[in-house]
């Protein structure tokens, strides 16, 4: 009797323990937050664009996979709009692969939280992926714009790939645009005139930030280039997706 007594005291122990630690490590997990474009329109086209699907896939499965929690969130809430050019199957990757059979992250992309009602105080760190979209949306979004600067004075990484910098073009922390005197990169002049489509986008994202006092560089067309000034976190172009996420979590840590 005393020994069934003693195995259920021990198991309860055990469990309780189990419990504990699950608790703590879920207390301590780190809490990112993806915002991405509503916008489907490449400007007067009669093309449609959105979020390029390798960035936002490589840097939320290199975070998912650390124990990283993500949310998402979009100005219009509910499901974002992917660049179907993003989609085809000749710009696969493993990641792009795992993200179209994640049943549990389409379920999320349907249902993202609209970015208005969303507070810095909820997480660590703020992502933003690229894709052409957000040139039109996200750039003059009013709470896209004080929520990087949130994040930003309290202390918090902001990360950015590709076009997504671009939406740092009216960030100012203390009247002062958030770039300037800083290291960044994004997708270059050179980039976008390879694509044909620096007559489309309402300005080139090279040209905006370094007018606004960045300190842009950038590596050869197409090839993985990211600097990190502070908590100031950006990547060239869709190649430079996993050394963002890699840079961002270093800030984590």
């Amino acid at each position: 009797m005393k020994k069934i007594a003693l195995f259920a005291i021990t198991a309860f122990t055990a469990v309780s323990f189990s419990a504990l630690a699950q608790k703590s490590n879920k207390k301590g997990m780190k809490k990112v937050l993806f915002v991405v474009t509503s916008n489907d329109k490449l400007g007067n086209t009669g093309e449609k664009t959105g979020f390029w699907s390798e960035e936002f896939a490589a840097p939320y499965y290199e975070l998912l996979d650390q124990g990283v929690e993500i949310t998402i969130a979009s100005p219009l809430g509910g499901q974002p709009p992917i660049d179907p050019k993003s989609a085809d199957p000749a710009s696969a990757t493993e990641d792009t692969k795992r993200f179209d059979a994640d049943q549990v992250l389409q379920e999320k992309l349907k249902n993202t939280l609209k970015l208005s009602t969303v507070n810095q105080k909820d997480y660590d760190a703020v992502f933003y992926p690229g894709g052409h979209g957000p040139l039109w949306d996200l750039v003059e979004d009013k709470s896209s714009i004080a929520l990087i600067e949130a994040f930003y004075t309290h202390n918090k990484p902001v990360a950015f790939v590709c076009h997504a910098p671009a939406v740092l073009k009216n960030v100012k922390v203390k009247g002062e645009y958030l770039v300037k005197g800083k290291k960044i990169t994004g997708f270059t002049n050179a980039e976008e005139e390879a694509v044909g489509l620096t007559k489309v986008v309402p300005f080139l994202l090279e040209d905006a930030l370094a007018s606004n006092g960045g300190i842009f560089s950038k590596g050869p067309n197409w090839q993985p280039y990211a600097v990190a000034d502070g908590l100031l976190i950006t990547g060239q172009n869709p190649a430079s997706s996993k050394l963002v996420a890699g840079k961002l979590l270093q800030e984590l840590k």
